[in-house]
């Protein structure tokens, strides 16, 4: 069996991590979403909401985990028994930045390969970032993230 960690902060999950996602799914047998928790940032949502809308959007992907983690994402590859870790790029300077990280990983777990998936052309200008000033000027952000996603966010921001 083929184990891969989709890890991120997904604050929130915009519709360019499940397309990843999925198609990840498609291609392993098991895909775990690792929701990093990082004791640095300040996240608009808990973890406990980033794993329940993960959970509510990932529900109809029967070999789709959501869990969360913190410390290096290799340790929790490793910890896990996965042998794929799975990055979205969607330019060239994702591309760069991704692939010091993976030599890192390399370095430390050859027994860990990374993958990296091109964004969709559809979804490449999305960002957790971006859909939080969006939704913080009440924009209209239903095309850029899952039901679930937009109503917790109308929710964070009074809309």
């Amino acid at each position: 069996m083929t184990r891969a960690i989709c890890a991120g902060s997904f604050d929130p999950v915009t519709n360019g991590h499940v397309d990843l996602i999925t198609r990840a799914a498609a291609m392993f047998d098991e895909v775990v979403v690792a929701v990093l928790i990082n004791q640095q940032k300040k996240p608009l949502f808990t973890i406990e909401e980033r794993i329940d809308m993960l959970a509510q959007v990932l529900k109809s992907r029967p070999n789709v985990i959501v869990e969360s983690f913190d410390g290096l994402l290799i340790d929790y590859a490793r910890s896990k028994q996965a042998t794929v870790i799975v990055r979205g790029l969607r330019s060239a300077t994702d591309f760069d930045y991704e692939m010091s990280i993976a030599a890192l990983n390399r370095h430390l777990a050859p027994e860990i390969d990374t993958v990296c998936l091109m964004t969709d052309p559809k979804t490449a200008f999305i960002s957790s970032s971006i859909v939080k000033e969006a939704a913080t000027y009440q924009s209209n952000i239903s095309a850029l993230v899952p039901a679930p996603v937009a109503d917790a966010l109308g929710k964070k921001f009074n809309v």
